[in-house]
């Protein structure tokens, strides 16, 4: 993301005058601490007052809780530049983040305040995001940006239906597959145009020759498949034509990834991570689509959390750091802290990959797993803290 234009004099906090700051530094310390809270919870050594089952909490507050935050930092830094318009600041922002600690709160206490109360205040953070960045993306007329406010309009649409089957049956599969294919999707469309365009301005610059291949056709086809096999995926992931839809979208997701020259990037790893975190897009399509052809020996839980830990929390944590070194002046460089926020969050995926398809070490391997994902969002809060929360700040590698 280049510069945000400023049109005119912001004096308040830093942390609120743009939209990755507040989110991207209370986003990370929530994901941590929700990890932090879901290994114990899991083993029966603690409980919380909320109406979700603890897997139903873990899945809601780390797809509809942590992912969010990160997503709406994101757009409200972006969607300024699409369009050309100031960008939201001081109060209003403060109003959104304030709506995403209540959702947090209202689900951890649901069980105290009521499950349906709860799903209004969480849902109502979802549908003021999607309001204000449809609203700055219509007045921009910036409609080829669109494409993310509808699936951001889908992920809402998700929370809410999580929200009324747990209350209706006890668990939110259909929600929680929903919301999954929603942030696939999200990935897939966002960094389909991010991961190319910082991969070629690198290449133009340190390494000449061969250049990601533009995005055109093929990859609105690429798309087009994914979306398509995520929709027969939500609504039944175990028919074997979905399978072949998922297998399908494999191959076209590997396809574009090769087409982006990340073999070329072994240099720089601000731009080789986020080859790597777009790498286990395919990967996930691929391995539920062996847990649907062979759910005796392969769980549709190691596909779910390729897409989950490696996917999102490799690719959210990639585009964080990325963002917030160029917004606050900081030279494009991954550094050892950065580096260790990589090799950490890669770590837990393959952990946590491991956990789901060896049964006889998942708790050894679930807590490896969430002490190594606990600090790669942990280090990222303290060693961006003061980038996110000051003007200017130099960040030590």
């Amino acid at each position: 993301m280049s510069p945000i234009p400023r049109l005119k004099t912001y004096l308040g906090p830093a942390l609120l005058s743009y939209g990755f700051r507040p989110f991207f530094l209370a986003g990370t310390v929530y994901a941590g601490l929700g990890i932090l809270i879901w290994v114990p919870l899991f083993v029966g050594e603690l409980t919380l007052p909320t109406a979700f089952s603890p897997l139903d909490w873990h899945i809601h507050e780390m797809l509809y809780g942590y992912l969010p935050a990160i997503i709406a930092g994101f757009l409200l830094t972006a969607i300024p530049n699409w369009t050309g318009r100031l960008p939201l600041q001081g109060g209003p922002l403060a109003v959104l983040v304030a709506a995403w600690i209540a959702g947090r709160i209202a689900v951890c206490i649901s069980s105290i305040i009521g499950p349906l109360a709860a799903g209004a205040i969480d849902v109502s953070f979802l549908v003021l995001v999607v309001a204000a960045t449809a609203r700055e993306v219509i007045a921009g007329c910036n409609w080829r940006n669109l494409p993310p406010i509808c699936i951001l309009l889908i992920f809402a649409a998700g929370n809410a239906i999580f929200h009324i089957e747990d209350y209706e049956t006890g668990h939110a599969e259909f929600g929680s597959r929903l919301g999954i294919a929603a942030a696939v999707a999200l990935i897939s469309w966002i960094g389909g145009r991010v991961v190319p365009s910082f991969t070629r301005n690198w290449l133009a610059r340190e390494n000449p020759g061969r250049l990601p291949v533009p995005f055109g056709r093929f990859d609105q086809m690429v798309l087009s498949i994914s979306v398509l096999a995520l929709a027969f995926w939500v609504a039944s992931p175990a028919w074997l034509g979905t399978a072949a839809l998922m297998l399908l979208a494999a191959a076209a997701q590997v396809t574009r990834l090769t087409r982006w020259a990340g073999d070329r990037t072994l240099r720089d790893r601000l731009v080789l991570i986020l080859h790597i975190a777009y790498a286990f897009v395919p990967i996930g399509f691929a391995s539920l689509a062996a847990a649907a052809l062979f759910p005796q020996i392969f769980p549709a839980s190691a596909g779910i959390h390729t897409w989950t830990v490696g996917a999102i929390g490799t690719m959210t944590l990639a585009i964080m750091t990325r963002a917030s070194l160029g917004h606050t002046g900081q030279a494009l460089i991954a550094g050892p802290l950065t580096q260790s926020i990589y090799a950490a969050i890669v770590i837990a995926a393959i952990l946590r990959i491991a956990a789901a398809l060896l049964p006889g070490a998942t708790i050894s391997l679930l807590y490896a797993a969430g002490t190594a994902w606990i600090a790669a969002f942990w280090v990222f809060a303290v060693g961006y803290g003061p980038l996110l929360s000051r003007t200017r700040r130099t960040l030590r590698q």
